[in-house]
């Protein structure tokens, strides 16, 4: 299986991104949009000036307990600039959502509570809600990762849009909001603090 296959196969389709998006990520904007790979995992992320995004991880279920997750997430770490990811709320009927956030929790991730971020899948039309996970080496504020989100919304997920899919994503103030006084519960605060490995 190549790379893309492995990712397909893992995430949900309404989170993937086409092979075309993400080759032409990969070409045109090569600068920002990197691929790190070997034969036990694929990590696809992004590296702006100020921040770090993580689109996609995957780690082979055979090399799963080996520390390959922390031992990428620590390389983006190094660089020392907040790390955003989007994870799905948790599904109680699909275990592996509970266990990537005990991961992004143990890792010191944050939930930014405040920030709301639904978007229509073109693949679907359904609309999806996920969260929005972040490791700030500075404790930057939620006002300051909404910012950053934005960005790598507009950059990155809408990327030549409608050229590749035919139709466009949603504009970015439909997508994202931030309530401060958003009462919408953190969501690592309702899963069980994990076992140290």
């Amino acid at each position: 299986m190549n790379w893309y296959e492995k990712l397909n196969e893992y995430f949900p389709v309404e989170e993937m991104k086409s092979k075309e998006h993400m080759d032409l990520l990969l070409k045109e904007k090569s600068d920002v949009y990197i691929k790190d790979e070997s034969s036990k995992h694929v990590l696809m992320y992004a590296e702006f000036k100020t921040f770090i995004f993580i689109d996609y991880v995957w780690v082979s279920t055979k090399a799963r307990g080996q520390g390959i997750g922390h031992k990428l997430i620590e390389k983006l770490k190094s660089k020392g600039k907040p790390i955003i990811l989007e994870v799905e709320p948790v599904d109680y009927e699909d275990t592996d959502t509970e266990k990537r956030l005990k991961f992004y929790q143990k890792e010191g991730f944050e939930h930014a509570h405040t920030i709301g971020y639904t978007r229509r899948s073109l693949a679907t039309n359904e609309l999806n809600q996920m969260e929005i996970l972040y490791w700030s080496p500075e404790h930057e504020s939620e006002e300051s990762i909404f910012e950053k989100m934005k960005e790598l919304y507009i950059n990155i997920h809408t990327y030549k849009d409608k050229e590749l899919y035919g139709e466009s994503y949603q504009p970015v103030e439909e997508v994202l909001t931030i309530n401060e006084d958003s009462d919408s519960k953190n969501i690592l605060e309702d899963i069980t603090t994990p076992e140290k490995a």
